[in-house]
């Protein structure tokens, strides 16, 4: 049982390492942008002053 705890723990932590990872060099490598799309979204809002 102990094994199968400490396989799940370093398997967590090569996974948050590769995500890391991917964030940092992702742009370089894959040419992924992880810009949000940039636009404007204007829209009334109604109060109901009662």
């Amino acid at each position: 049982m102990w094994r199968a705890i400490k396989a799940l723990v370093f398997l967590t932590a090569l996974a948050a390492i590769g995500l890391i990872g991917y964030a940092y060099v992702g742009p370089i490598f894959f040419a992924e942008d992880f810009a949000p799309p940039l636009e404007q979204v204007t829209q009334p809002v109604t109060l109901d002053l009662n």
